[in-house]
């Protein structure tokens, strides 16, 4: 199997491709809004500095060369272009605060269907779907747009520390928030998740009963297999490696 040349590159680089793939990636799944919503990762060696398309690109043009650095104020730093108000109200408590590296928010399909329900919680009715059961944490309660730094300080508190088993948030009546530690698993996440949602939506929309599994057979699904071949690790980079390949050949220049 081929490697993906971008893994040779530079942490700071290779964080700006993965960032600007991940948002073209978006646009071939669906999950994005044109120029809204934000993806952001912490700059590598640093905690307080953040990269971010500027505001006004579609994520169909994305490339590593348009990312800025911005920080918690929300000046800009370094590059051309500014970081979008709620983008840095969300983005940068939620870095600060919970520790996450990397920080997705969408306002995606199925998962504001289901966000839009009075009960939106994702239940464990699939083998995907278990991944998530105890995962997400369920903001239930919208207060509007996010203009200020204290909206970010409030999600932050929902999430809760990246120690913690929660990695997704669920902004009733919004969209969805997904962090990891790497591009490439948040992504991984955030692609999942749109999937498990839409089934979840569908299966809920023949008006019968949904099979929940068992909590023991729920962590029996989640805890990794003696005898897997691939780390958690290492399934997330063949993942994004693989979803790259398919941008190299619909939707090149990301890395640019």
């Amino acid at each position: 199997m081929s490697v993906h040349p971008l893994r040779a590159v530079d942490p700071v680089t290779q964080a700006k491709i993965h960032l600007a793939a991940a948002h073209r990636l978006a646009v071939l799944h669906e999950l994005e809004e044109g120029i809204d919503n934000h993806f952001t990762a912490t700059v590598p060696g640093r905690d307080d500095r953040y990269l971010i398309l500027p505001f006004g690109l579609h994520w169909s043009e994305a490339r590593a060369s348009d990312m800025i650095v911005f920080d918690e104020s929300g000046k800009t730093l370094e590059g051309e272009g500014v970081v979008e108000l709620s983008a840095q109200c969300i983005h940068a408590p939620i870095h600060r605060i919970c520790g996450a590296r990397v920080v997705l928010h969408t306002h995606q399909t199925w998962a504001v269907a289901l966000n839009m329900l009075k009960d939106n919680r994702l239940l464990p009715a699939s083998q995907t779907a278990s991944f998530f059961h105890g995962r997400i944490a369920y903001d239930d309660t919208y207060t509007g747009t996010a203009d200020t730094l204290e909206e970010g300080e409030r999600l932050a508190g929902v999430l809760g520390d990246q120690r913690g088993n929660k990695h997704t948030v669920f902004m009733k009546n919004h969209g969805v928030l997904v962090t990891g530690e790497t591009v490439a698993q948040a992504y991984r996440r955030l692609y999942k998740l749109e999937r498990v949602c839409r089934a979840q939506v569908l299966a809920m929309s023949t008006g019968k009963p949904l099979e929940i599994l068992s909590d023991a057979i729920v962590a029996q699904v989640q805890a990794p297999p003696e005898n897997d071949r691939h780390s958690r690790t290492e399934r997330e980079r063949l993942f994004f490696e693989a979803m790259m390949r398919i941008l190299d050949r619909e939707l090149p220049g990301y890395a640019d």
